[in-house]
């Protein structure tokens, strides 16, 4: 093998270790990205690691170099995004990688932040090799916060799970899961990492969830938001009674909470119900791109649906999904008086990852860039 081939593999297998160790902020670090970094010999061996694990505290480069000390002098960092050049909470990171004298730095996203943009050019005026290497699984670590900082909009991640003829119901004799335990439990796992679980009065009717976690981590209590345009949701609903261990808010058009019982809304009032207001012009697509916006706004960087086909449908069509989710049973049947669920645009989505869960294949469709 060349020494321009050897270079390439030692520079791909330690940039995959970044985007792993990245992935250990998640829950942490929103709605900063989540960034990971390696520094390592210029034969490829492990010096440090860092990761960004709180929003606000030291980036993952800080934590790296500290681990590192004076051995961080003539090393490669390897990290998940270009280091950033701007005074924020934290000091500049491609000022620390100078000061601590490593010789070369390879990223695999330019910063898409403009206010941070500039590390590679300052670590090259500084004399240090600086290399972008477009890596997938490090670039797709930020895609959720490129699409916050360039396009206004969350990150949403769309999820159901779809019987063995992709009902969104499952027939009325296998009882009420059709997820598997081990995929419920990933769910519950992602509900416990992200900023919003976003649902509609649909399925508050008919399922009366509270859409907490359930996992003995939490990382974030999300904000469990409700799409009620006319606000038609109960008083006593789960979510409402549960709204005081975690924010609930519901979207709706405002005349609708005018003419709701004084008695209700002092109930929502004491669980300390949100509100927001739902356009009542446009079509659905523009009253969620409005809100997803709104959210967006108010710092929410991540987004999960709870809700049925009618929801996931509207946000494919009007383009606001980033990764689809789909927990596709083997064993369960499904109710023949149910919908099917939407697929996701092969021209606008690619599969990330397809594995076994249980008695479930679960397909992680991505938005390609």
């Amino acid at each position: 093998m060349s020494a321009h081939g050897a270079q390439h593999d030692i520079d791909l297998r330690m940039m995959s270790r970044a985007a792993r160790i990245a992935l250990r902020g998640h829950g942490g670090a929103e709605p900063n990205p989540m960034v990971g970094c390696v520094i390592a010999t210029p034969a490829g061996d492990v010096i440090s690691e860092g990761y960004h694990r709180r929003c606000g505290g030291p980036h993952a480069e800080a934590h790296a170099l500290a681990a590192a000390g004076e051995s961080a002098r003539g090393a490669t960092a390897y990290v998940t995004l270009e280091p950033c050049a701007h005074h924020g909470r934290t000091p500049p990171c491609a000022d620390a990688l100078v000061r601590a004298g490593v010789a070369r730095v390879v990223f695999a996203r330019p910063d898409p932040n403009v206010a941070a943009q500039g590390g590679a050019q300052a670590l090259r005026r500084a004399g240090i090799e600086a290399v972008h290497m477009p890596h997938e699984a490090a670039a797709a670590l930020t895609d959720g916060f490129a699409r916050r900082v360039l396009h206004g909009l969350p990150r949403v991640i769309a999820k159901w799970a779809a019987t063995s003829d992709n009902r969104c119901t499952a027939h009325p004799g296998h009882g009420r899961w059709i997820s598997s335990a081990r995929s419920r439990q990933m769910v519950h796992r992602e509900r416990a990492r992200v900023d919003a679980v976003l649902t509609t009065l649909a399925t508050v009717a008919v399922d009366d969830p509270h859409l907490m976690p359930r996992v003995s981590r939490v990382r974030r209590v999300p904000r469990r938001i409700v799409i009620d345009r006319m606000l038609g949701i109960r008083a006593d609903a789960r979510i409402i009674r549960t709204a005081l261990e975690g924010p609930v808010e519901i979207a709706c058009d405002p005349l609708s909470r005018d003419a709701r019982a004084p008695s209700d809304m002092a109930t929502f009032a004491a669980a300390g119900i949100r509100w927001r207001e739902l356009r009542p012009e446009g079509d659905r697509r523009d009253q969620l791109r409005a809100l997803l916006q709104e959210l967006a706004s108010d710092g929410v960087s991540t987004v999960l649906t709870e809700a049925g086909p009618r929801l996931v449908r509207a946000l494919l069509d009007a383009d606001l999904v980033d990764e689809a989710w789909i927990f596709a049973s083997t064993a369960v049947p499904g109710d023949t008086c149910s919908a099917h669920w939407p697929a996701p645009d092969p021209s606008r989505f690619s599969i990330a990852d397809e594995r076994r869960r249980g008695s479930d294949v679960v397909r992680l469709w991505r938005r390609m860039r």
